[in-house]
């Protein structure tokens, strides 16, 4: 992270709930909800400088682009499968991590970091079109940094289980 992005993720980056996130899988093996978190916010950042958005609303990118994805649980778990398999059919879609976590991580960074309405707005709505569709550009740009990382992570993640059956493929084992 530059020089800039740090003093704006400081507090937060340093915070032990934060710091959890490094234990939470998300987009693949070998990619946490830390490291997609802190990618994203870099990628928020730099669209934000890019538009030339003031200091304030820069900074509120970026915090709003860190915790995001600050739900806190393991959605890969068995206990989060659990939680689900109560409920069937709409019920149950409604409840599934794509389209609940943004909400949850707004309560939640909300309550341990204090941040504005425009803040927990962006990080509720990043996952249009799961979620409502964003009404700021400062929601926008959180919900395009992200899908930017995700596709990036995702690619990586895909290729790394393609490239062994591409290669035994190509060897004929």
């Amino acid at each position: 992270m530059g020089s800039e992005i740090e003093q704006i993720a400081r507090q937060i980056v340093a915070h032990p709930r934060f710091q959890q996130l490094r234990q939470l899988q998300h987009h693949g093996p070998g990619n946490s909800v830390y490291d997609h978190s802190i990618a994203v916010a870099e990628m928020a950042y730099a669209i934000a400088r890019r538009m030339r958005l003031s200091g304030d609303e820069t900074a509120s990118v970026v915090r709003a682009a860190l915790l995001h994805d600050f739900f806190g649980y393991d959605w890969h778990s068995d206990r989060f499968r659990r939680f689900l398999s109560r409920y069937a059919g709409w019920q149950r879609l409604v409840r599934m991590h794509g389209f609940v976590h943004g909400h949850i991580a707004a309560e939640r960074a909300a309550r341990i970091f204090g941040l504005n309405a425009a803040e927990c707005e962006a990080i509720a709505r990043h996952m249009f079109p799961l979620a409502a569709m964003p009404r700021t550009r400062l929601a926008w740009i959180v919900s395009l940094a992200d899908k930017i990382v995700a596709a990036k992570e995702m690619t990586a993640a895909l290729g790394g289980y393609l490239s062994p059956a591409y290669r035994r493929g190509l060897t004929g084992s």
